[in-house]
C-alpha cells in the first residue's frame, strides 16, 4: 500500500524488451536503499524491484501492466515519481493508493494562478469521483477539483510542480489514474444493489 506522498524523482536509464515484458532501469536518490523484491510506485504503478546497480534500480512490467499503464510511453531521459510502500504505523499523508492504475488520462489544459497551477484531465468516464474527494495522478495524492462526467481538475502547489514529473506535464500529457479505493468499493456495492 502507498499514500501518493512521492519520496523522489528517478531518471530512467536503460529500457529492454523481453519478449512481452518490458525491463525499465531508474536512477534516484532512493535506489541505493532498496533491496531485491521490494514493492516501489513508479507514476502510480507497483512494480517489484528485480535487479540494482550503482545507484540504479531495474523494475519488470507485464502486458497487462503495460496495456493498462502509460509505461509503454516511456523512453530513457523521463522522469519518473517513487514512492516506496508505506510502513505500518506510519502517517497517512495523502490517501490510501493500492499502486493499480485504473486508467489513462489525457491533460487537456493547463492554467498558471498565482504561482500554483491547474490541471485538467479527460478519461474514460467511471463515475468515481466526487468534488474534493481524492485521485491518484501519476502516483501523487490529489484533491478532485470541479469534475464532470468525463474530466477533472487537480490544483498543483509549487513544492508539488517542482519535486514530481508535474513541471514535464502539459496539454496532450498521458498520466496513470488511480481513483480511491473507497469510492471503488462503494461504486461494486450500488451496482450489486441496482440489479
Amino acid at each position: 500500500m502507498f499514500t501518493g506522498i512521492i519520496e523522489a524523482a528517478g531518471t530512467l536509464t536503460d529500457i529492454v524488451r523481453e519478449d512481452e515484458n518490458v525491463h525499465f532501469s531508474v536512477a534516484s536518490p532512493i535506489s541505493a536503499e532498496l533491496k531485491i523484491d521490494q514493492s516501489l510506485a513508479h507514476d502510480g504503478v507497483c512494480l517489484t524491484v528485480v535487479a540494482l546497480g550503482e545507484g540504479t534500480h531495474t523494475v519488470t512490467a507485464i502486458r497487462e501492466t503495460l496495456d493498462r499503464t502509460r509505461l509503454g510511453d516511456w523512453r530513457i531521459g523521463g522522469t519518473v515519481n517513487l514512492e516506496r510502500a508505506m510502513q505500518a504505523g506510519a502517517r497517512l499523508d495523502g490517501h490510501i493508493v493500492q499502486g493499480h492504475v485504473d486508467t489513462v488520462g489525457e491533460c487537456i489544459e493547463v492554467v498558471e494562478s498565482g504561482g500554483s497551477w491547474y490541471y485538467t484531465f479527460r478519461y474514460a468516464s467511471d463515475d468515481l469521483l466526487v468534488d474534493k474527494g481524492s485521485i491518484c495522478v501519476n502516483g501523487v495524492s490529489l484533491t478532485v477539483v470541479t469534475p464532470t462526467d468525463d474530466t477533472f481538475r487537480v490544483a498543483i502547489i509549487p513544492y508539488t510542480h517542482a519535486h514530481t514529473n508535474f513541471g514535464t506535464l502539459d496539454v496532450g500529457s498521458q498520466v496513470n489514474l488511480e481513483f480511491d479505493i473507497i469510492g471503488k468499493y462503494i461504486a461494486r456495492q450500488m451496482a450489486a444493489y441496482r440489479r
